[in-house]
Order: structure tokens, then sequence, then C-alpha cells
């Protein structure tokens, strides 16, 4: 296998980047507006766990946006779906959260895909954001159980 993308293949990664930035972005404005909307007893840590996630999608961005430049790019300026359900409650939220989050895998395994054996500077990072994507949608998972549900 090639160490090197083709142009063809540059050009394809950077959208995929480009996407994976508008997602990540997506999800610093879904996050930060989520901690607004949480009321009730347990209200701080969940905020806390939210704006948690806020800024590491905003990490997320700029190391996609940082990849992007890298392969000679142009970091998109949009911001991926925002969705507005008016469900507040935090089940809701979660299922909303874990939805997105199974859209930034989708994409981060995409990118690997094209990448695998080819770059391993985005093989990498790929992986790593696979397995980042991987662990929150389990602690979404968890959060969505009733306590007491384990067999």
């Amino acid at each position: 296998m090639s160490s090197e993308l083709s142009a063809a293949e540059t050009g394809r990664v950077v959208e995929i980047l480009n996407r994976i930035l508008e997602l990540e972005l997506a999800g610093l404005v879904r996050y930060l507006h989520y901690s607004f909307m949480i009321f009730g007893h347990n209200r701080i840590p969940i905020v806390g766990w939210l704006r948690e996630q806020a800024s590491e999608s905003q990490a997320h961005a700029v190391l996609a946006g940082e990849y992007i430049t890298n392969l000679g790019g142009h970091p998109s300026l949009k911001i991926g779906p925002l969705l507005e359900t008016h469900k507040h409650n935090i089940d809701d939220i979660l299922r909303e959260a874990q939805a997105h989050e199974q859209d930034g895998l989708a994409q981060y395994r995409e990118l690997n895909a094209l990448v695998a054996g080819r770059n391993i500077m985005l093989e990498e990072y790929a992986r790593t954001q696979i397995a980042t994507e991987e662990a929150h949608l389990a602690e979404i998972g968890k959060m969505l159980r009733k306590p007491g549900s384990i067999a």
C-alpha cells in the first residue's frame, strides 16, 4: 500500500474532515444549549458533564481544522445540523446526544477507512477519535439505563 494519498483522495479526506469539523462545532453548540436546560436535584453534575462535552467538541473541532489546513484545505465555516426538539428532559437530551455521537462516529470511521495503512498521522487521529466516540456512546448508554437494570 502507498503511504501517500492521491490528490483526489486528499480532497475526499478534506471533505470528511470538514463534515467532522461541522459536527464538532454543532456538538459544542448543542451540549452548551443542553447544559442551560437542565433542572432538578441532579443539575450540577449533569451540567458539568454536558459542559465537558462542549469543551471536548471544541477541542475536536480545532483538531479537525488543523488537519484540514495541514492538507492544504479550507476549513468550513458551517455548523452541522442543530436539532431542537423542545424536549428538555434528561432522557430526551441524552437520546439526541446519542444520535449526534453516532453521526460523528460514522464520519471518523469513514475517514479511517480511507486513510488506514496509507497515512499514519490521519489513521491514528481517526482511530483515537473512534475510541473517544465509542466511549461517549457507552457512557450515554449507561446514563439512559435505569438504576438496577443489571441482571
